[in-house]
């Protein structure tokens, strides 16, 4: 991963209708770092997070806790 304290993110979500029978809605989507194209479909929310703090590494954890508290608000 390159060291750069620059980088670029695009996430994209999407709600699919999964049907009255199946309770509802599923939101999908994926995150790509967009310098190196590399890109991780998401599970769940908190899945943007540890994409995101993969390229941060281990010096910037204020960063990561600012990104969680935003995302709960």
């Amino acid at each position: 991963m390159p060291d750069s304290k620059v980088h670029s993110f695009i996430v994209k979500l999407w709600l699919e209708d999964q049907g009255e029978q199946k309770g509802g809605s599923t939101w999908h989507g994926y995150v790509t770092h967009v310098p190196s194209g590399e890109r991780r479909y998401l599970k769940e929310l908190q899945d943007i997070v540890a994409f995101i703090k993969s390229y941060m590494g281990n010096s910037d954890t204020t960063f990561v806790s600012q990104v969680r508290r935003w995302w709960r608000s």
